[in-house]
């Protein structure tokens, strides 16, 4: 679920390119700081992000091991999705070379 917002998912984008704070993470959006984080909390909660203190600043950083676990989760399901779609795919095949005969 953490993954189903598409803010969630924009903050995710950003963090791959480096840690933000929660003000540079809310520039592209036209929601409040407040909304922002509480999005933040959510990743955090989930596991991938973290936030680390750096003097005044709480940078908010990507979690890539736990984003890794993720997409190898998500992996195996579009893996067995995909052997279905090849079996659909050979089956309407099969039909559409029996009634061109």
């Amino acid at each position: 679920m953490a993954l189903a917002d598409p803010v969630r998912r924009s903050i995710i984008a950003r963090l791959s390119r480096g840690p933000a704070t929660v003000n540079e993470l809310a520039e592209p959006f036209e929601i409040s700081k407040q909304a922002v984080s509480k999005h933040i909390q959510v990743l955090e909660q989930a596991e991938l992000v973290t936030r680390t203190r750096e003097a005044q600043r709480r940078p908010v950083h990507l979690n890539p091991a736990r984003l890794e676990a993720l997409t190898a989760w998500i992996d195996q399901y579009r893996l067995v999705r995909e052997g279905q779609f090849r079996s659909l795919d050979a089956v309407l095949r099969s039909r559409a070379a029996d009634g061109s005969e």
